[in-house]
């Protein structure tokens, strides 16, 4: 079962053929355009075990909506593995609230793992240096990024899991690892995150005979195919959250900046 956002419907890594699994659910699905890294992991399983596969994730969603919304929809019964990886959508609105998040991701565990699932969960990157941002912008992406990444060190350490940690694949930062946006992975990342999940379940005993190809179909974003992107999507797209973000990450800069106060250097002292 998975829950989560875009990456986990599958954006970024088109339907090429058809799935093996008895799919259900939104997202990743045969026909429906994305197929992505749960629908490979999936398969992978079911290359050794009978798999059904109902992935609940949708385009957009916070921890909110995943917690409200997705949650719910899971119903009653047993899960054996849950993947819950949402975050990145929060980090990028003006209602950032890292404390919600970490709610949000507890009650989703708690839930989840109640039903017996091993819970599947990622460590963030760095996102803004995947974007190119300039630092002004990067420094306090990060750091929203790393609050969202404290919160997932507590699920962890509370609920354990199968947990990866995306700063430490260095083909993270390549761009072939990511499609035409940058924010999603192309079809090389899907892969590898299903790669990596389904390595670390057999490193837990479970059987895989086919594990996920790491050889892809597809071919990267050209540069003229990442220039179009730029100016039909990504130009409004940072127009959209211009507003949202930049009076944000400006009053982040200059509080960066600004020599400390006096009070604020007595206040250290003491």
């Amino acid at each position: 079962m998975a829950l989560g956002d875009s990456t986990t419907v599958g954006v970024g890594d088109p339907m090429n053929g058809s799935s093996t699994t008895d799919l259900s659910g939104a997202g990743a699905r045969p026909g429906e355009g994305w197929r992505g890294w749960a629908s490979l992991l999936a398969d992978s399983l079911a290359s050794s075990h009978r798999v059904t596969f109902s992935n609940f994730a949708t385009s957009g969603a916070t921890a909110p909506v995943v917690a409200t919304e997705q949650l719910p929809e899971t119903g009653t019964g047993p899960i054996d593995i849950a993947s819950l990886i949402v975050g990145v959508n929060d980090t990028l609105r003006s209602t950032f609230d890292p404390g919600r998040i970490r709610d949000c991701l507890q009650l989703c565990a708690e839930q989840l793992t109640t039903r017996g699932a091993m819970l599947l969960t990622v460590r963030f990157h760095d996102h803004g240096q995947v974007f190119g941002l300039p630092s002004w912008l990067r420094r306090p992406l990060w750091q929203r990024i790393e609050q969202v990444n404290l919160a997932y060190d507590d699920l962890h350490a509370k609920y354990g899991g199968i947990r990866l940690d995306m700063a430490d694949y260095p083909e993270v930062y390549r761009r072939d690892f990511w499609s035409v946006d940058r924010l999603h992975p192309g079809e090389r990342g899907h892969r590898r995150l299903a790669r990596g999940f389904a390595d670390e379940l057999a490193r837990r005993g479970l059987q895989i005979d086919v594990p996920p190809e790491l050889d892809c179909a597809s071919t990267p974003p050209s540069k003229w195919a990442d220039t179009v992107w730029l100016v039909r999507e990504g130009v409004p797209w940072l127009g959209r959250r211009a507003g949202d973000l930049t009076p944000w990450a400006a009053r982040m800069a200059v509080s960066q900046l600004r020599p400390a106060t006096n009070a604020e250097v007595q206040s250290v002292e003491a």
